[in-house]
């Protein structure tokens, strides 16, 4: 489970003063579900995202990850996530294999605990075929599979997907979704942030609408458009946003 509250996040701008790129969020997501953060560019979704994988220090708030505090505890948070962004960032030298037998070892794996794990992982992504090339050699679609593997090797609890299906091509990117619904079958809480309003509705179970760092409202596809008197996301995201605008004005 992740448990948010009241989660800021300040950056000091030389031009633009304090920045408040997150202001005061609270959500949760239970086990078995996915929260999905929607939002445009800048709306606060990766730096959110990043205070929950620990990559950044909460300004103001709290967040709990599988029970853990993301400021007192990082190091246990850190073992109980999988963090998967669009950039797949993979150290071109190394091959797919020694990738994801690298971040197994971050992780405390081991030996025969390590092999299973990697191998099971490259069977369901269909690695083999490919474990022995460096990954500066292989594909897009190959270089994110390698990421999934990489993030999935410790087994982790929590998954966090930071518009994962950004610059992939149709086919790569309906597998990416097909991997996340996967997570959420297998039990897993997962938090997924895009931008792309096809996504959200068909795959959270919850939708948490983000503008200018707030989280302007959140519930089911049905009920958002239910509350608002819209027949599809797109016209609730823009009512909501247009009238978050008019406040700011």
């Amino acid at each position: 489970m992740v448990e948010v509250s009241g989660l800021s996040k300040s950056f000091s701008d030389r031009k633009r003063g304090l920045v408040h790129a997150v202001d005061g969020v609270s959500f949760r997501c239970e086990a078995g579900r996915i929260y999905g953060l929607l939002g445009g560019n800048g709306a606060g979704k990766t730096t959110t995202l990043r205070m929950l994988a620990t990559l950044l220090k909460p300004s103001r708030g709290r967040a709990l990850v599988d029970g853990y505090d993301v400021t007192a505890s990082p190091d246990a948070v850190r073992s109980r996530v999988g963090f998967l962004s669009g950039g797949t960032a993979l150290y071109g030298r190394l091959t797919a294999r020694e990738m994801v037998e690298y971040f197994g070892r971050l992780h405390g794996l081991r030996g025969e605990a390590l092999s299973r794990s990697v191998g099971a992982l490259f069977e369901s992504l269909e690695i083999r075929d490919f474990e022995d090339r460096r990954c500066d050699k292989l594909s897009t679609g190959m270089k994110q599979k390698v990421s999934i593997a990489r993030t999935l090797v410790h087994d982790p609890a929590v998954m966090i997907f930071d518009e994962p299906t950004a610059g992939l091509d149709v086919i790569t990117a309906r597998a990416v979704l097909g991997f996340i619904r996967e997570c959420r079958e297998r039990g897993k809480t997962v938090i997924f942030s895009t931008h792309i309003m096809r996504e959200a509705g068909k795959l959270c179970d919850v939708i948490g609408i983000i503008h200018r760092g707030k989280l302007v409202d959140e519930g089911s596809l049905a009920d958002l458009c239910e509350r608002h008197g819209e027949t599809d996301l797109e016209e609730v995201f823009v009512k909501l946003v247009s009238a978050e605008e008019e406040t700011a004005a």
